[in-house]
């Protein structure tokens, strides 16, 4: 039994609008699996991949405004690749956001429905990581987050301290997901969070019953009968194990 992180996912009021954006961003393909949802991947990927993190855009009516527990860092290979990445994405529709960053070698930016993300100075670490550099949750205590999201799915740990964990898939591709620690931590509903899928798929509830051991709650967000299970991890990140449909 086991779990691949397979796709972030966005509640949008514009599922077509935002995918199309984040599309663009990642010179990835489009597709739907059915109305209010649109599927954002690779081109000619065969899903579930550990080379990507897939983007999931869900039609949500009136998603609340938060503070975002986690958010994309995206790569780049030189200065002038992220000074034209930045450009682009303005363009695009992307706008500057403050987020106290102050500094910094990096860019933050937010999506046409107010997601922040970061595009990062040129970062050895993140040179085939593919566009997607990291996937970065904002957490009170790194290690014991890493603790969970260790055992949790079949991935590699890489890095832990006080500030910061870091994950890989086990093949040591794709983009890492990494715990980054940082003050004010939300304590609320996230309009960006995590899905998980169980390999093979028969063992969904397996799986669910194993993150609950590790201290996974359930969540209630009224989803009513449906394939995914919701719950949340230590510090209230809520993510879902994806059944099937």
């Amino acid at each position: 039994m086991a779990l691949r992180l397979v796709q972030v996912n966005y509640k949008a009021r514009d599922d077509s609008a935002l995918g199309r954006f984040w599309a663009e961003v990642l010179g990835w393909d489009i597709s739907s699996e059915g109305p209010g949802v649109t599927n954002v991947q690779p081109v000619g990927f065969d899903w579930p991949d550990p080379t990507a993190i897939c983007i999931d855009v869900v039609a949500t009516p009136d998603p609340e405004t938060v503070e975002y527990g986690i958010h994309l860092d995206l790569a780049t290979t030189s200065a002038s690749h992220q000074a034209e990445l930045v450009a682009r994405l303005k363009d695009l529709g992307a706008t500057p956001a403050d987020v106290g960053q102050g500094d910094v070698p990096w860019t933050v930016l937010a999506d046409p429905e107010g997601n922040v993300f970061c595009v990062l100075e040129p970062r050895e670490i993140y040179r085939d990581t593919g566009p997607i550099a990291a996937v970065i949750v904002d957490c009170a205590d790194p290690r014991a987050m890493v603790r969970f999201w260790d055992e949790a799915i079949d991935w590699t740990l890489h890095e832990v301290t006080d500030d910061h964990a870091v994950l890989r898939s086990a093949e040591n591709v794709g983009p890492y997901l990494e715990f980054l620690r940082t003050e004010g931590v939300r304590t609320w509903w996230n309009r960006v969070h995590l899905d998980l899928f169980p390999y093979p798929v028969e063992d969904k509830e397996a799986e669910v019953a194993r993150l609950r051991t590790l201290g996974a709650t359930d969540v209630d967000l009224g989803q009513g009968d449906v394939p995914w299970t919701v719950l949340a991890d230590q510090e209230g990140n809520e993510f879902c194990v994806l059944g099937r449909g």
